[in-house]
């Protein structure tokens, strides 16, 4: 219903703007800012680096559960989340096994050297947004919070968004596991 609302009168997007409480735009710029650091080379703790999958994870499974938790539908959601994210947990380590080029992991200082990449800001913004739309769809269509269909896509969603955390994450400790001091990947791994 939102993209056909947009598309059929564009300007009810200024009014779902002005309607949006202030401090979901607060936290949008804190989550771009989180995001964008990761645009550049930098170090990164060993505990930094767990931490961010974990609290991205918190947040769907938030997501689920203001949106679904009272319909009944929070034990299916999760499952489904459960199930995509494993899914695509194995997916990416399957094609892409190892952590990026050029990142090197220190064992003395527990921290790793993490080239730039925007895929964490892609995913922090597609889980924001994913909270967001729903958010404004059942705020539009709150029948939508009972429909089992429409919190299976969305888990399912979540739940992708949160593998590939996972996954960025498990190339990291691989490495972790394998090195003694310093040690990297070779360029093309």
């Amino acid at each position: 219903m939102l993209l056909q609302l947009l598309v059929h009168q564009p300007q009810a997007l200024g009014q779902i703007i002005q309607q949006t409480p202030y401090w979901v735009w607060g936290l949008l710029a804190a989550l771009v800012w989180l995001g964008a650091s990761q645009l550049f080379d930098r170090t990164a703790s060993l505990v930094r680096v767990t931490v961010m999958p974990v609290a991205m994870t918190g947040f769907s499974i938030y997501g689920l559960a203001s949106a679904f938790g009272g319909a009944g539908h929070t034990g299916t959601a999760v499952g489904a989340w459960v199930a995509a994210a494993a899914a695509a947990t194995f997916l990416a380590l399957w094609f892409q096994p190892t952590a990026p080029a050029g990142t090197l992991y220190d064992g003395a200082s527990r921290c790793f050297q993490l080239p730039g990449s925007a895929m964490p800001l892609a995913l922090i913004m597609g889980i924001f947004l994913t909270k967001y739309l729903v958010g404004v769809e059942l705020a539009m269509q709150s029948a939508l919070a009972r429909d089992g269909s429409f919190a299976l896509q969305i888990a399912a969603l979540y739940g992708v968004f949160n593998g590939l955390f996972a996954a960025r994450s498990l190339r990291l400790w691989r490495l972790v596991r394998s090195s003694t001091g310093f040690a990297s990947q070779p360029a093309g791994a």
